[in-house]
Parts: structure tokens; C-alpha cells; sequence
């Protein structure tokens, strides 16, 4: 294997920014990616982290196991063909880039203040405080990244936030990797992302906004960049994917904050290809730094792009598989500017075209070059970063070759991008024919099909809402401000163990059954010792949400290591869809009715909603997504029909990834949200009137999708709240959303016990605002994750808390 040297000569195949006959500046290589998989190929991360949260392994030993991940990762990379100076980007994290980029500018809240040392910087334990809170204080608050399952964690900025230089991360893991050899290109998250993504602090005044303190941030990565030149950084990758989406600015409000984000940044020299002195820097007058790259992953930039030229910085990524190829007005000022070509999909594990891809690689160098820019300075790269497929297909021995020969991971996709730019692919017509042909048997099943042609227009309709309450309240005898989980308990080292035998064939089925049922037989004893009025059957038998459904359902295939990071040390392992979804038989039946026996009180069928399914798998691509939702609905239909029958009265159908999918662009939005609501309504308009429709969302901006959420139209909708101290219930209309609602007053994604009093307050909140009638008492989300010691103490907490509620309600009447 070739370790790539620090300023190494180049092949012929290299791309440049454009350099003048005296300038010795390295050159972008010719194939890059935007980012890589961080967890491991066995979760190595993972596995380190959550030891050293236990106390089971020491700092130092976490230190050298994360030394050791990197070092396999770049020694993976440059054997993959990245081998030249700056092709690998740093993109390693403990926890996630952009509590990363925060800590990088010092954006630590007030309330967190002690974890900034005396020297105003923040070790690993004060990081890990950020991002999972401690006894006291909650944690920052994550939401979804874009349009993906990737969960960030929210900045809060003040406008008296002491902004620094707080962490020298990003040059100690370019340091690191420079003195084993490899010339890395260090990773941020650009400036105008990292404030339009982060959230006013608390007590900051009306008006303010994060974004009021860009020049404050700039100037922290002006220093940033001086120090990485000194380093010897070549180049640096600044992560702008916030331009490919709606912002709200004008084109001349846009232009100004480029102008004032990243053109200050490259208005200074850029470094030769060695180490160089730092200079001092003013505002607007930064001084020696890296070449920088500002990528714009997940969607096209458009009209931006004329904007972010006009910065003179020396190189821009485009998403070319959700953009478009720029226009030759588009590109007419990239004078010396290169351009890096996103053709390969980083979010789907989908073989490339790659003749297709060729052919448009070669259609953007002529536009270059017709725009007067050098089409040679056009480099092969993927899309986004490869953080969100699994690392590679070696070691998946059980799928199908067929279906195999269509997918590429991680490793496949930089191979790919490899052959993309050493020009090994032969030509193709770029509305030319599929290369990637899935045409084995699977794919298309002529029952299915027929079944979502006959479906009639009111095939996504229930009975109204104020019959369905009647029936529902005869039916199940809920008291005011019912009490329930979201669906999972933790899952101990026995019950995996059980799974796992069983699956390994130790453990025959009746063993398992029985086990499985001596773990029900837990989780229903201590719901009603500790009071809870709806109670669930803890969702032992399950793997993982989605997966758990996939290995039931036609159409599906499972990997045996495809692990993706969800964020944190939570990794999700994505079902591959690849052809029509039919239900062979009952998937939960058996396990609920067995719950409803050991109870008098209702017990719910838990399933998960057919947009989170398609959200949470890599999903074909060879129809619209709107079709395959239904195919999946049809299925959910026939098995909320069973459990009707089998005497379960509430069923919750769990949509945590509705405004995950939620387009970019609002132009684009209105169409989603009509497909993936009607599909719901579709899997569950079959259901009785008394039969009461739960769905249960989590962790994304939902205040953005609030007319769809009440377009559902479920009895009950359970969301996040907790994390967000209880924002998104001031975005309900209680006029407008007559249903019930369960705004979370525990977040179950941090490992500290809320207190009594605590979920208290988010109660009297939520009922001043919504109402006793409609409220619900619930935790954010299931409770798989966590341990059963903290997991009592909380539930105890929050049955005690709406206790109390309740009776200053009955008080008031």
C-alpha cells in the first residue's frame, strides 16, 4: 500500500486551481470525496465512546483507539486510490461536525460555561457535556441535517457569546495524519451554515439572530486558517450546505453575506505548498491561509453559484446528482476558481452510471471552458459526504449477486469516483441507456401493482374525527391526561443475546418465543406498577424500527454489517428496498395480543409509518418515491386489520422521518407532503372508528410541517418537545389541531433522569396551550437506548408529575 508524501509530484490526471507560471501552490487532485464514514467498519467508534462514558476503558485508551481508527481510515483511502496531497478529507468527529464547528468558534452557552477551561478551551469531557447534558443541564438540542436521518446538534449564540478559538482539533488531526504520511485536507462547517443552523441563546434579546454575529465568527476561522497554513496545510474544506436550500435573503442579502463570510476568508494569500509563518489579521484583511474549498452538498445551488464565484475562493463543490449542471452565465466568473464535480450519489448505495456520469463530467468542463475558466481545474467527487451509506460490501456475504452487482458502499463509491477521474469510463450519451440494470425477480410484482392501481380516491379516509372520539371513548375509559411510552423499553444484554442465538440457530423457536414473552411479561408487570394508563409491549423481538419490518416484508433485503451513523455513538443498520412491498403474513399480531392478555389495560400495536421506513432504508430509485409509499401502506393497511381483529384497540404508527424527506426547496414541497400524507391516511383509513390512530414524531423542525402533522389525521400524535423545552408545542394552533397530543416532557436521547418538578413545568406548558382534554403524557421517544435504573426513575417522574397536573386541573373546574 502507497502512503501519499506531503507535496508529492502530481499525475497528469491532477486538477489545479489555475495556478500562474510562478505560483507552486499544491493542485486539487483530480478524484476527492466530501467525507467518509467515521464509526468504524465494526463501530470501532462506537464501542470506544460508550465504554468510556461506562468508566470501563480510560481517556488515554479512548485516545488511542480513536488514533487507530483514523489511521485505518486513511490508510484505506489512499489504497483506494485518494493518494495524493489533500484527496482525503478530515471529516473525523467524536460526536458530530457541527457541535464540532460551535466548540471550534467557542459557541458554549452560558449555562455550559464551566466547561471551558481556564485558557478558554474545551477538552473531550466538556464536549461530551455539549452533547449529552449531565445531572442538571439538558443537552443542546439535535435535529435532523437537511434532509437526512444525520441528527446535529443545535448551536445556541448570544450576542454576548465570548467567540475564540476554543478547540485545535482540526489542525491536531491534520497534524496527526501529516506526520504519518498523509497530507490530509482538514473539514468545517462553513461559517454561513454554522449560524443559519444555530439558534438564539435564551435570554438574547428579540430581534437577535446568530447570523448578527458573522463577523465575530469569521474572524475566529481567519485565525483558524492562519494556523492551519502554518501547519502546512495545502487546502481546507469549508461545508456550505446551507446554500442549497431556500434561505430567505435576497440575491444582493446573499452576495453581501458571501461577500463578508467567505470572500474575507479568501481574500488572503494562499499558501505556498509548505508550511508558512502566520500573520497577524484585522477584520478584512486575514492573513496566510490554505486554499479553500466551500462545498454545497444536497441539492443544487443554482443562481448562488454566480455569488459564491464572485468570492474568488479557489475551488466549489456542486451536487450534481439533485442539481443541475450550471449554466455557462452561471459559471461566467470562475476565472481561475476550480470546480469540483459532486456525480457520484453519496446518500444512496446505488451503483453510478458511470457512462453517464463521464458524459456529464465532460459536459461541465465544455461549459467551463466556454465560460473562460480552465477545464482542466474540474475534479471527480461524490455528492455529499459517505457518512451516510455503510463502509463496504466486502463483507456481505448473503445478498443476492444479482442484486449485489447493483450496489456500491462506501469504498465501491471512491473507486468510482477514482475511475471517474483517471478517465477510464467509456463515453456514453448522457440520456443514453441504464448501465445499472435491476431486472431480477423481486423487482415487480404484478399483484401489488394492480392492488395500488384499483385504489379509489377515498381510500386514505376515516370516519370524522368527533364520531372516531365518541367510539373511542367508549371503548377505552381513559382518564384525563393519559399516561403511555412510545413503544420500546431497553433492550438488556439477555434479550439481544436471545436474538442473536436464535438467529445464529442456538436457541430453537420455542426457547425464543419464550424468552421474548418472559421479557413482555416484565415490561407490562412494571407499566402497571408504575401507574401507566396505555401500555406497550416493549418491542423486544426488535432489532431495530424499520429493519425489524424489512425482514418481514417482500421487497426487502437486509445487510449483515451496512452500519450508518444516526449521530452520536447511535448507528441504525439501513434495509436496502428494492423491489414491490407486499406483507406475507402477520408481522406483530402475536406479540401484542399476548401483552393485551397479561392486562386489562389497552395495550398498543406499535408499527412503523411507511414514509420512516422509506426514510430509514436506501430505497430504489427506478420509480417515484410516491409509489413505493404506497406500496408499503397497503401492506401496514392488511396489518392494522389484524391486530382490529385480534382485539388490540389503539395502534400507533410511528412517522419520526416526516419532515426528514421534506424537499429543500419550497417550490418542491408542497407534492411531498401531499404523497407522504396520503400515504399514511392510506395504511391507516382502514381502521374502525373506535379503533384510535396513534403516529408518534421526533427530532426535526416540525413547526415547518405542522398542517401536515394535523393532515395525518391520527387520533393522537406524541412529538419531541423535551429537548426543545417545549417549542413546538407554541407552533400549535389548538383551534386549528383538535386531536390529541403528546408533547415529550423527557429526552430519552440524553442518559439523565428529569426530575418531577422539571416535566411538571413542560405539563402546565403544554396544558395552558393545548388544553387537559387533548393533552398526553409521554417521554420524546422509545426507550430502547437507555438503561432500565434511569428508565424507571423518569417514567416514575413524569406518572407522579401529570398526577399533580391533574389535580390542579380537577381543582380548577
Amino acid at each position: 500500500m502507497t502512503t501519499a508524501q506531503p507535496n508529492a509530484p502530481q499525475p497528469p490526471t491532477t486538477a489545479f486551481a489555475a495556478p500562474g507560471p510562478d505560483d507552486h501552490r499544491t493542485p486539487l487532485p483530480a478524484a476527492t470525496i466530501v467525507g467518509y464514514p467515521r464509526i468504524g467498519p465494526d463501530r470501532e467508534l462506537k464501542k470506544a465512546e460508550e465504554a468510556y462514558w461506562a468508566g470501563r476503558i480510560d481517556r488515554a485508551e479512548l485516545d488511542r483507539r480513536t488514533t487507530a481508527l483514523r489511521a485505518a481510515t486513511r490508510d484505506r483511502l489512499v489504497g483506494l486510490g485518494l493518494d495524493q496531497p489533500a484527496a482525503i478529507p478530515e471529516t473525523f468527529s467524536l460526536y458530530d461536525q457541527v457541535l464540532d464547528a460551535a466548540v471550534t468558534v467557542g459557541a458554549i452557552p452560558s449555562r455550559f460555561a464551566d466547561v471551558l477551561a481556564e485558557t478558554g478551551i474545551v477538552d473531550a469531557d466538556g464536549y461530551f457535556t455539549l452533547a449529552r447534558g449531565d445531572a442538571e443541564r439538558p443537552p443542546l438540542e439535535m435535529t435532523k441535517w437537511f434532509d437526512t436521518n444525520y441528527h446535529y446538534l443545535v448551536p445556541e449564540i448570544g450576542p454576548g457569546t465570548d467567540l475564540h478559538l476554543a478547540s485545535t482539533q482540526v489542525i491536531d488531526l491534520f497534524t496527526e495524519a501529516r506526520e504519518a504520511g498523509v497530507t490530509t485536507r482538514p473539514v468545517l462547517v462553513g461559517p454561513l451554515t454554522l449560524l443559519l443552523l444555530a439558534k438564539a441563546e435564551d435570554d438574547a434579546p428579540e430581534g437577535f439572530t446568530p447570523l448578527d454575529r458573522l463577523d465575530d465568527v469569521v474572524t475566529v476561522y481567519a485565525e483558524l486558517l492562519q494556523r492551519l497554513a502554518a501547519a502546512g496545510a495545502p487546502w481546507v474544506q469549508l461545508d456550505e450546505p446551507i446554500l442549497a436550500t431556500d434561505l430567505g435573503l435576497t440575491a444582493d442579502e446573499l452576495a453581501e453575506a458571501l461577500r463578508r463570510s467567505i470572500g474575507r476568508l479568501a481574500s488572503g494569500p494562499a499558501t505556498q505548498s509548505g508550511p508558512a509563518e502566520p500573520a497577524a489579521s484585522a477584520l478584512g484583511t486575514p492573513g496566510a491561509r490554505p486554499q479553500i474549498l466551500v462545498t454545497t452538498p444536497y441539492g443544487g445551488i443554482g443562481d448562488a453559484l454566480p455569488a459564491l464565484l464572485a468570492t474568488g475562493v479557489d475551488a466549489v463543490h456542486l451536487d450534481l446528482t439533485r442539481g443541475d449542471l450550471p449554466t455557462t452565465e452561471q459559471l461566467a466568473g470562475i476565472g481561475r476558481t476550480a470546480l469540483v464535480a459532486g456525480l457520484v450519489e453519496g446518500r444512496t448505495v446505488w451503483r453510478t452510471e458511470l457512462p453517464t456520469a463521464a458524459a456529464r463530467l465532460d459536459a461541465l468542463r465544455d461549459r467551463v471552458r466556454s465560460a473562460g475558466g480552465d477545464p482542466a481545474a474540474v475534479t471527480a467527487a461524490t455528492s455529499v459526504s459517505l457518512q451516510h451509506v455503510p463502509h463496504s460490501l466486502d463483507r456481505e456475504t448473503a445478498l443476492d449477486p444479482a442484486l449485489r452487482a447493483t450496489l456500491a458502499f462506501a469504498d465501491e463509491k471512491v473507486a468510482e469516483v477514482v475511475s471517474l477521474a483517471g478517465g477510464d469510463v467509456a463515453p456514453g450519451d448522457v440520456d443514453g441507456p441504464r448501465s445499472v440494470v435491476r431486472d431480477f425477480p423481486g423487482v415487480r410484482d404484478r399483484a401489488v401493482r394492480d392492488r395500488v392501481a384499483a385504489l379509489g380516491a377515498d381510500a386514505g379516509r376515516r370516519a370524522p374525527f368527533a364520531e372516531r372520539q365518541a367510539a373511542q371513548d367508549e371503548a377505552l375509559h381513559l382518564p384525563l391526561l393519559p399516561t403511555t411510552t412510545i413503544g420500546s423499553f431497553p433492550q438488556t444484554a439477555e434479550v439481544r443475546r436471545a436474538r442473536a442465538d436464535h438467529r445464529a440457530g442456538r436457541l430453537d423457536e420455542a426457547g425464543y418465543r419464550e424468552a421474548m414473552r418472559a421479557e413482555i411479561d416484565r415490561v407490562i408487570a412494571l407499566q402497571e406498577e408504575l401507574g401507566l394508563d396505555v401500555l406497550v409491549h416493549g418491542e423486544a423481538e426488535r432489532n431495530d424500527m424499520v429493519q425489524y419490518f424489512a425482514e418481514h416484508l417482500d421487497g426487502f433485503v437486509v445487510t449483515e454489517h451496512g452500519w450508518v451513523q444516526s449521530y452520536g455513538s447511535r448507528c441504525t443498520r439501513p434495509s436496502i428496498l428494492f423491489g414491490d412491498v407486499s406483507r406475507p403474513e402477520a408481522i406483530t399480531v402475536a406479540w401484542s395480543q399476548y401483552a393485551q392478555s397479561l392486562t386489562d389495560k389497552p395495550v398498543k400495536g406499535m408499527l412503523t409509518g411507511p414514509v420512516t421506513i422509506l426514510a430509514w432504508s436506501f430505497v430504489r430509485d427506478d420509480q417515484p418515491l410516491a409509489d413505493t409509499a404506497t406500496q408499503v401502506a397497503l401492506a401496514l393497511r392488511d396489518e392494522i386489520a389484524d391486530l382490529e381483529a385480534a382485539g388490540i384497540g389503539i395502534v400507533q404508527v410511528d412517522e419520526p422521518a416526516l419532515r426528514e424527506l421534506l424537499p429543500l426547496r419550497r417550490a418542491e414541497q408542497d407534492a411531498y407532503l401531499r404523497w407522504s400524507v396520503e400515504s399514511f391516511r392510506v395504511a391507516t383509513a382502514g381502521a374502525t372508528a373506535a379503533t384510535q390512530i396513534h403516529t408518534h414524531l421526533c427530532y426535526s423542525e416540525f413547526n415547518e410541517v405542522i398542517d401536515a402533522i394535523d393532515g395525518l389525521d391520527a387520533d393522537v400524535t406524541s412529538i419531541e418537545s423535551a429537548r426543545s423545552r417545549g417549542e413546538v408545542v407554541d407552533a400549535i394552533d389548538p383551534a386549528r389541531f383538535e386531536r390529541g397530543i403528546g408533547p415529550g416532557v423527557w429526552d430519552i436521547h440524553s442518559p439523565r433522569v428529569p426530575g418531577t418538578e422539571e416535566i411538571v413545568e413542560l405539563l402546565r406548558h403544554a396544558e395552558q396551550r393545548i388544553g387537559a382534554r387533548r393533552l398526553w403524557a409521554n417521554p420524546d421517544c422509545g426507550l430502547k437506548t437507555r438503561g432500565y435504573a434511569e428508565t424507571e426513575a423518569s417514567l416514575r417522574h413524569l406518572v407522579d408529575a401529570t398526577r399533580q397536573v391533574r389535580e390542579e386541573v380537577a381543582a380548577l373546574v
